[in-house]
């Protein structure tokens, strides 16, 4: 088992300005090894998209496998989206 891995929640902000960000389409996210910090990183996003966490956990989980550790959910659960709301964002899940 992987040791907690701590990610910086400025980085992650920064990371989704990033990917919000039109002029950077298309995106591809990914990791050293594309488990935690990817699965963290779109977690947060689908909050920004207003997802309830049982849908971002159940997606999180989907990909993430055995690889799915407790404390990557809190982290996404913790994360907070407000200082982010004022992005244009280019996609999302609501309806119009």
């Amino acid at each position: 088992m992987e040791p907690f891995v701590n990610i910086p929640e400025d980085t992650i902000r920064e990371a989704l300005k990033i990917i919000l960000d039109v002029r950077n389409h298309p995106v591809l996210i990914h990791c050293n090894r594309g488990k935690h910090r990817t699965g963290c990183l779109v977690g947060c996003l689908r909050k920004l998209q207003r997802w309830c966490l049982s849908s971002v956990f159940d997606e999180y989980q989907r990909f993430a496998a055995a690889k799915a550790r407790v404390s990557d959910q809190r982290f996404m659960e913790l994360f907070d989206v407000s200082s982010l709301r004022h992005l244009p964002m280019s996609f999302s899940c609501s309806k119009k």
